[in-house]
């Protein structure tokens, strides 16, 4: 009797210590917060997904709204598969994972391969899938890989906020950025 609640106690604990675990669930996607995040219906309620492996440019940055716009076209409205990536969520709560369509795409590697999301090393080191699609979109120069000097959403997070100075000029208004 002691041998079979230890067992239990083994296959239960990860569940009680890191919440809800899931390998695989399908869902609709009901909303896009950026590029990299999604909302989509799971069991009656809606799950917030962080993107694995990738990270999009911030919406305030170059081709944010681009990589938000693709991510909303591929999957807004449609029924996808979220695989697991990690275990439990991000720090604001998310599930971490790879989304698939119906036609067993990722959106992932879709976005990547769209120059839209920088291969996240960080988080994905080991993906060579990843790697790779990201070499290509840079030497093919798609997407964010146009810009001269991209800035990795990563470092673009850590700069100190800009003020700015709004000048009203016969064009419209200005904006003159303070250090």
């Amino acid at each position: 009797m002691t041998k079979n609640f230890l067992i239990l106690i083994l296959i239960f604990l990860p569940s009680l210590l890191f919440g809800k675990q899931f390998k695989t669930f399908s869902g609709k996607v009901v909303g896009v917060s950026d590029g990299d995040s999604i909302k989509v219906m799971r069991d009656g309620k809606v799950a917030k997904i962080r993107l694995h492996g990738i990270d999009c440019p911030e919406s305030s940055q170059a081709f944010g709204k681009k990589a938000k716009k693709f991510t909303s076209d591929y999957c807004f409205g449609k029924v996808v598969r979220i695989e697991s990536r990690s275990t439990g969520t991000d720090r604001f709560g998310r599930l971490i994972g790879e989304v698939f369509t119906s036609e067993k795409v990722s959106l992932n590697r879709a976005l990547v391969k769209a120059g839209l999301a920088w291969w996240y090393r960080k988080y994905a080191a080991n993906d060579k899938v990843l790697e790779t699609l990201e070499k290509e979109a840079r030497t093919a120069k798609r997407g964010l890989w146009t810009d001269k000097l991209p800035i990795a959403p990563w470092e673009f997070r850590k700069a100190p906020p800009k003020r700015a100075l709004l000048v009203p000029q016969s064009s419209g208004i200005r904006s003159i950025y303070l250090s």
